[in-house]
């Protein structure tokens, strides 16, 4: 039986990578973006979008260290603002009607959620374990006892957040739909023609998925931040934030190196990463694949070389 950890047949590593968004997926190539979703009638809505990625990419998408902060901030803003519209593409005529009339509470409404999302991720995975941290008196005052024990508490939190979310309907359908997206990348990267069948065969575990993504970020700021001395829980967090623009940085150049290069070290950067996804994707149905190639083929450039990782 094949183990579905593993990548099947894969030919080369492509550039294009996606996010599973409200019944759709969006996908970013090196020089064009896609969004497919679909709609309530059942037919496939998608849009497409002109993307900077590849050889004329500006020299901060270059950069080392740079090109991470730059990738994840851009990560955050495309992926926010196509979810929001994937959501409105789920509205009945009626609703958007409604919605056109109070479209400035709504805004409102989306920019107070936002607020409190951040507010809540900040209270999450920066506050909280330092906070549990302070009440461990054996922990407290060891600079490099503290950090790997916030590092673990930020891990623990983070996948049993993962857990209870994905116990949501719709989160589980985007875990489908997440499925989809990196079942249908590994499809082109084994240069199989892009149909259902051939996809539903792919692995939906991908190396370079934003949740390994997340994990690596995790993990470097265990070592990042048994650098800084012992001080207040308060003054800790406020280092935190400073320093996230070099973790996210540094772990994006991680996740590069374990997307290109096939070792022991590679394979357990990778490993929680892949064994989180065990939460973050499911197996999706033959309609979210089809989605997921609608979104992908407008984006695999012409010239195979700019497409390569």
């Amino acid at each position: 039986m094949k183990n579905k950890n593993q990548p099947s047949g894969e030919k080369f590593k492509s550039k294009i990578g996606g996010q599973a968004l409200i019944e759709g997926i969006m996908m970013l190539g090196p020089n064009m973006g896609a969004m497919a979703c679909r709609l309530p009638d059942g037919s496939i809505d998608l849009e497409t979008w002109e993307e900077n990625n590849g050889k004329k990419a500006p020299w901060y998408k270059k950069t080392p260290l740079v090109r991470g902060c730059v990738s994840f901030v851009t990560s955050l803003v495309k992926g926010y603002k196509y979810m929001m519209k994937s959501a409105e593409k789920q509205l009945t005529e009626e609703e958007k009607e409604e919605e056109e009339l109070s479209s400035g509470v709504v805004n409102v409404i989306m920019g107070i959620g936002m607020v409190l999302g951040i507010v809540l991720a900040m209270g999450l995975f920066i506050f909280l374990p330092k906070w549990i941290a302070d009440f461990i008196p054996v922990v407290r005052d060891e600079r490099i006892l503290r950090s790997i024990t916030e590092g673990v508490l930020k891990i623990a939190i983070f996948v049993a957040y993962m857990a209870i979310v994905g116990l949501m309907k719709d989160i589980k359908r985007q875990y489908m739909y997440h499925g989809a997206e990196h079942k249908t990348i590994a499809c082109h990267e084994a240069e199989l023609p892009l149909t259902v069948e051939n996809v539903r065969k792919q692995t939906r575990f991908h190396k370079r998925c934003g949740t390994s993504f997340i994990f690596i970020v995790l993990i470097v700021s265990i070592f990042v931040m048994c650098l800084v001395p012992s001080m207040d829980k308060w003054i800790r967090m406020l280092v935190s934030l400073i320093l996230l623009p070099l973790v996210v940085g540094i772990s994006y150049e991680f996740i590069r190196l374990a997307g290109n290069k096939e070792n022991l070290f590679t394979k357990i950067l990778s490993a929680p990463g892949l064994a989180m996804q065990r939460l973050t994707t499911r197996e999706p149905d033959d309609s979210m694949i089809e989605i997921a190639i609608a979104a992908l083929k407008p984006c695999i450039p012409e010239d195979k070389e700019e497409d390569k990782w």
